[in-house]
C-alpha cells in the first residue's frame, strides 16, 4: 500500500520511459529523432533527472504509440491511496496548468461510474465481484473507511483509493454522512 508519501513525477517517469522504449525495441537516439527531441533530454529523463513537461511526454507517448498514462502512472500496488492534492503533477509550457493522473483504464477494460451516499454510522459489506474487477473511489464529502475487509483505509475529502474488487470489501462512514464517486472497472 502507498504510505501516503508523495511520489515525484520523475520517480515514475524514468523507469516507465525506459521500459516503454525497450518494449518498442528502439534506441534512445532513434526515439529522440522520431519525437523531435534532444537525445540529452530523453537521457536525463530515463536517468531520473530533468524536468519534463506535458508536451515532451505527449511527444514521446505519441512516438511510441502508447497512452500518455503509461509514462506517468506508478506501478499498481494491491491497494493504492492517493491523498488529496498529492498526485504527482506535471506542469505545462503553455500556462498555469497541472495534471495529476489518479488511474488509467487498462486495455480491454470498461468502467461504470456511480455516486454513492452513506448515512451516518453506516457500514456496507460487499461480497467479492467477478474476476478482473477493480474499484476506484474518490471521497467527495465526509470521512469514511473503505477497501478490502482485511485492510480498510481511512479516507478524507478528495482522497483516492483503488483496490481489487475480487475480495470482500467494506465502506463505513466516520462522519455524519459521506459521499463518494465510485468507478467499477471490469475486464
Amino acid at each position: 500500500m502507498n504510505d501516503g508519501r508523495p511520489t515525484t513525477a520523475l520517480e515514475v517517469i524514468a523507469p516507465a520511459l525506459r521500459r516503454a522504449r525497450e518494449e518498442a525495441g528502439i534506441s534512445l537516439n532513434e526515439l529522440a529523432k522520431r519525437a523531435g527531441l534532444a537525445k540529452s533530454t530523453l537521457s536525463q529523463l530515463e536517468s531520473g533527472a530533468g524536468n519534463p513537461s506535458v508536451e515532451t511526454l505527449w511527444a514521446v507517448a505519441a512516438t511510441l504509440e502508447i497512452p500518455f498514462s503509461r509514462l506517468v502512472e506508478p506501478p499498481a500496488p494491491h491497494v493504492k491511496v492517493i491523498r488529496s492534492g498529492r498526485a504527482p503533477k506535471l506542469g505545462s509550457e503553455q500556462g498555469d496548468f497541472a495534471a495529476g493522473l489518479l488511474s488509467s483504464c487498462p486495455a480491454g477494460a470498461s468502467r461504470d461510474l456511480y455516486e454513492i451516499t452513506l448515512p451516518p454510522e453506516q457500514e456496507r459489506h460487499a461480497e467479492p465481484h467477478h474476476r478482473g474487477t477493480v474499484e476506484h473511489l474518490v471521497v467527495t464529502s465526509g470521512t469514511l473507511r473503505a477497501g478490502p475487509a482485511t485492510e480498510p483505509v481511512e479516507l478524507d475529502f478528495g482522497d483516492y483509493l483503488t483496490f481489487s474488487g475480487e475480495v470482500a470489501h467494506v465502506y463505513r462512514t466516520l462522519s455524519l454522512q459521506a459521499t463518494a464517486l465510485l468507478i467499477m472497472e471490469h475486464k
